[in-house]
């Protein structure tokens, strides 16, 4: 028999054997971080802060010691949704489209929901904007959040709820916390799962005070390998953060108890990639956007009272990739992919009936350079470089051991060229243009659009930006677009003008339509968010209230096209900023 029908029978027979072991299918809880590194938290011995809630998952389950991600947020999103190597779903970086998971690969969510489990996401998707790669669409019923890799902050913010548009509540994460719970006490009495992916400890560095007090004038006691590279501001306000998600999390972890809950709950945590600043991390090498141990190293939690061993520790390497095919696995849920998965279940290890799984490899890329694979075994990390490390005794990275074990070097190079030639095609694919039509309301935001002349993004990170720069009549904006369904449309332009804009015409048009609508209302609302960050927010974007203006009606045609927003006609020496087109679908 195939060896792969063998590991896939011998999988579902595991999976019936965990549904046998509990009356009822377990809830699942997972959260994932933003830029938290292995190192933010004191059950790794972080002295710098307290964790006891997330501390708490490991001592009361599993933890693991060598348990990889990707080196940046939306890849990492990828593999855990699809149990399959980023590359292979299309993700290939994380803006202006390139974060979006191909529409034919299959999430673990839609397993779990096909099995009758109520599904919600609340917080940063990162896997794309507008339908079909919207969550809703990706196997979530409900979805809170925003679908971006950065939002330029991070009080009463623009969210979108189901597709609308919504303004949060307060602290973004406390907010997200709040909706996460409620949807745990609407859904207690059949099995949900509640999918929460935190956007912090990621820029812009806010917190409340409440929190960073305690951090305000603290000198931490543990400090990166290399401190003259640690940013003291930066590290103050990741800290600050981290707490506060710790706090959450102790939210909903008091919340199960609360509604008797618990010992039907698996509760996951992890985070995307390494930290985001330079700081104490275990002595590891890289940070955020490296694939050394630093760049990729995540801690991972998973609790299930009475099936996994409290103190539970692994040392199998593993990976994101493995976390879906495991939560199917311990749910009884049949996730059976039509394309072939990288990940791998670890019911085995949680459950006590392995000590170990056969060996494999992990493969990590850093965006925008996917020819320098990063390969890991069980034992050594051989980099791009061709620098091979023992990372059980050297998990600094500090002495290359490639001339000891040429054997397995020899052996980590063909995999990682195999692993190449395996996804060149993805790697190199023409860029996707953006899908609108295929939902009832369709956003564009300034992200996912190219500017022309002298318009500019407002700031060089593409997340959260909005268009600004406009000078000249024939300066515009355009959108690659396919469109999914033929008919008239309604365009929202979301713009901010000051009174000297008033007048000016805004344009929509493709394919030989157009239509056009004048500014008559002034909105000049200043731009926010610098003022309430701790440290430097670097390329992130400041944000504004921007005003929703109609453009009246429009017929697109089915399939690729162009949108172009320009100015027939501009009535000051400036035309308005531009945040995000709407396009509606008139039924």
């Amino acid at each position: 028999m195939n060896a792969r029908l063998i590991f896939t029978a011998l999988t579902f027979s595991l999976t019936l054997a965990v549904w046998t072991r509990a009356a009822e299918r377990p809830n699942v809880v997972i959260f994932l971080a933003d830029d938290q590194g292995w190192g933010d938290l004191s059950f790794h011995g972080n002295t710098n802060l307290a964790t006891p809630n997330l501390d708490s998952i490991a001592k009361q389950g599993a933890s693991f010691d060598w348990f990889y991600v990707c080196s940046l947020c939306a890849p990492t999103r990828a593999e855990f949704l699809t149990g399959r190597f980023h590359a292979r779903g299309g993700v290939r970086g994380v803006s202006t489209g390139q974060e979006r998971l191909n529409v034919d690969e299959q999430t673990f969510a839609e397993a779990f929901r096909d099995a009758g489990y109520a599904t919600a996401a609340f917080g940063k998707w990162h896997n794309g904007t507008q339908y079909p790669y919207h969550p809703n669409a990706r196997g979530f019923d409900e979805f809170c959040g925003f679908c971006s890799g950065h939002w330029g902050n991070y009080y009463d913010p623009l969210l979108e709820h189901n597709n609308q548009l919504i303004r949060g509540k307060g602290f973004i994460v406390d907010d997200l916390t709040d909706r996460a719970i409620k949807f745990i006490e609407q859904h207690q009495d059949q099995p949900f799962l509640c999918y929460v992916p935190f956007n912090t400890p990621h820029s812009p560095m806010q917190v409340p005070d409440s929190f960073y007090k305690k951090f305000a004038d603290a000198q931490p006691a543990m400090k990166n390998r290399d401190p003259q590279l640690e940013d003291l501001a930066m590290t103050r306000a990741a800290l600050a953060m981290v707490e506060n998600l710790d706090w959450n999390v102790g939210r909903v972890l008091k919340k199960l108890d609360e509604l008797n809950l618990t010992d039907d709950t698996i509760v996951v945590y992890f985070s995307d990639n390494g930290p985001n600043s330079w700081r104490w991390n275990g002595d590891m090498k890289g940070r955020k956007g490296s694939t050394d141990e630093g760049g990729v190293r995540s801690p991972l939690f998973i609790r299930w009272p009475h099936k996994i061993a409290a103190g539970l520790k692994i040392e199998q390497v593993s990976g994101a990739v493995d976390l879906g095919p495991t939560l199917a696995a311990l749910a009884g849920v049949k996730f059976a992919p039509q394309k072939p998965i990288d990940g791998r279940s670890l019911a085995p290890l949680l459950l006590g009936d392995k000590q170990e799984l056969p060996e494999r490899y992990l493969f990590s890329i850093p965006i925008n350079k996917w020819r320098n694979v990063s390969t890991r075994s069980q034992r050594f990390r051989l980099d791009s470089a061709g620098h091979l490390y023992d990372i059980a005794q050297d998990v600094g990275q500090r002495q290359d051991v490639a001339a000891k074990y040429p054997e397995e070097v020899a052996a980590m190079k063909q995999a990682a060229e195999q692993f190449r030639s395996e996804i060149r095609t993805q790697m190199e694919a023409k860029d996707r243009p953006f899908t609108v039509g295929f939902a009832p309301l369709t956003q564009l935001p300034a992200r996912d659009g190219k500017p022309h002349g002298n318009i500019v993004r407002s700031a060089r990170a593409p997340n959260c930006s909005y268009f600004t720069g406009w000078k000249q009549a024939d300066d515009k904006m355009t959108w690659d677009v396919e469109i999914g369904q033929a008919g008239k449309y309604e365009p929202i332009v979301y713009y901010a003008a000051p009174k000297g804009v008033v007048g000016t015409k805004l344009q929509l048009s493709c394919q030989g339509k157009s239509t056009t609508a004048e500014i008559v209302a002034e909105h000049d609302p200043p731009a926010y968010g610098p003022e309430r960050d701790h440290a430097s927010r670097g390329s992130e974007s400041p944000v504004k209230d921007f005003a929703p203006l109609s453009l009246g009606v429009i017929e697109l045609p089915r399939g690729d096209a162009q949108l172009i927003l320009n100015s027939p006609e501009l009535t000051a020496e400036q035309g308005p900023e531009i945040r995000m087109l709407l396009m509606r679908r008139i039924d």
